[in-house]
């Protein structure tokens, strides 16, 4: 099947700020210790999660993570916010970001800033996470080394100066961990109606450790797997492969090669075999005449 250029140019996404390498500025800058810890005691809350399993436990972990992971990330922080694949109404663009910093991966302005980088410079120097620079480094590395950017507002929206523009995207950016926290204690009293004590300490460990731990490990693995394993379709100036494991883990972000061909598309899965869970939920959203404008890659024949 031979591969068309998109119905509307992919243009580069515009980074206005003066030229910074914050992979070399991580590496150089050694172990981030309090972001180290808490990815130590997320995972360690996973891992005791094994042995407080209950399926309606499960079935609400599950069930927020394909809202903060597919909603947040793919839907939100990736297609919206970054690319402006689409248009919807502001307060499902906002509801959408804070689904997004559920996940811990960061505030709205640091992610989109991060990733607009990573498109401009993806697998040359400069990229913030390319396995060129080694697997480990492109999957969890430039994380946990270096200082942490996470909620450095006024640094980060440089590279993302069309959200700040917005006094609640500075907020939320840098006080991104406040909606996580305030679960807490929701969660833990919505498992102790369902079973006392037990369930509550379960459903913390599930919906909050074991959730935030796997969904941090699939949006790595887009970084790290999706550009070294995995056919191409496009011939991109990057490593960018397509990868139906990882897509199935993200809701359609696994197709990544598609992606960098067309950053701006909402649509990732392009053939009728590539599962994108995602684009249909946007396309349901225009359906419905909430979403607008939808940007939309096809190949021959669709």
């Amino acid at each position: 099947m031979s591969a068309t250029l998109s119905p509307f140019p992919p243009p580069a996404v515009a980074v206005v700020a003066p030229e910074i390498d914050l992979a070399a500025m991580s590496r150089d800058e050694g172990l981030n210790w309090p972001t180290t810890l808490v990815l130590v005691v997320l995972h360690l809350g996973a891992v005791a999660a094994l042995f407080f399993f209950s399926w309606q436990v499960l079935f609400v972990t599950a069930l927020l993570y394909w809202v903060f992971i597919g909603g947040g990330i793919g839907m939100g922080y990736h297609r919206l916010h970054t690319h402006r694949g689409y248009h919807v109404p502001r307060w499902l663009e906002y509801t959408l970001a804070v689904f997004g910093t559920m996940t811990l991966e960061g505030g709205p302005i640091f992610w989109v800033a991060t990733h607009r980088l990573h498109h401009q410079k993806s697998d040359r120097d400069g990229d913030p996470h390319s396995p060129r620079d080694g697997a480990w480094w492109a999957h969890v590395g430039w994380i946990i080394l270096g200082r942490r950017r996470h909620n450095d507002t006024r640094q980060m929206a440089k590279y993302a100066p069309d959200l700040g523009k917005h006094r609640f995207y500075l907020w939320l950016n840098t006080y991104h961990y406040v909606p996580l926290l305030a679960s807490v204690p929701l969660l833990a009293w919505l498992g102790y109606a369902w079973g006392g004590p037990r369930e509550a300490i379960a459903m913390v460990l599930w919906a909050v450790c074991a959730r935030v731990v796997v969904g941090l490990h699939a949006t790595w693995l887009v970084n790290s797997a999706t550009h070294m394993w995995g056919q191409r379709r496009f011939a991109t100036r990057d490593d960018s492969r397509n990868n139906w494991w990882v897509a199935l883990l993200t809701f359609g972000e696994g197709w990544h090669n598609n992606h960098h061909a067309h950053p701006t598309s909402v649509r990732h899965g392009l053939a009728w075999y590539e599962a994108d869970l995602t684009y249909w939920q946007i396309r349901l959203l225009s359906w419905l005449r909430i979403a607008k404008n939808l940007k939309v890659a096809r190949i021959d024949g669709k």
